[in-house]
C-alpha cells in the first residue's frame, strides 16, 4: 500500500512547531536534525525574547513532516528534549488573548 494511500489525521501539517530548542542552536544544525527525514524547505528560527528557542519548520512533503514529528517529539538536543507540535494557523496566539 502506497503511503499516499493513507489518511492522515485532520491536524496533520506540512509545518511543524518546535520548542525547547537550545538557544545557541544554528539553522544549518536544525537543517542537519530535520531533513534527515525529508525535504526541507524552510526553517525560522525565533530570534526576539518571546520565540528564543523555538522554531517552524516547513517540509515539502506533509508525510515527511509527520515521520519527523513521530521520530523527533523528545529527541534530545544538547541536553534539552524538543517538543514538536502541528502548527495549527486557527489557533489563536496566546500572546493575543
Amino acid at each position: 500500500m502506497s503511503r499516499r494511500n493513507i489518511r492522515l489525521p485532520a491536524e496533520v501539517s506540512r509545518i511543524l512547531y518546535v520548542r525547547n530548542l537550545p538557544y545557541k542552536i544554528t539553522a544549518d544544525e536544525l537543517y542537519d536534525i530535520f531533513g534527515k527525514y525529508g525535504t526541507v524547505r524552510q526553517i525560522r528560527k525565533g530570534n526576539s525574547e518571546g520565540t528564543r528557542g523555538t522554531s517552524f519548520v516547513v517540509y515539502d512533503d506533509i508525510y515527511d513532516a509527520k515521520n519527523a514529528l513521530d521520530h523527533l517529539s523528545g529527541f534530545n538536543v544538547a541536553g534539552r528534549y524538543l517538543v514538536i507540535l502541528y502548527y495549527d494557523p486557527v489557533k489563536p496566539n496566546k500572546h493575543n488573548q
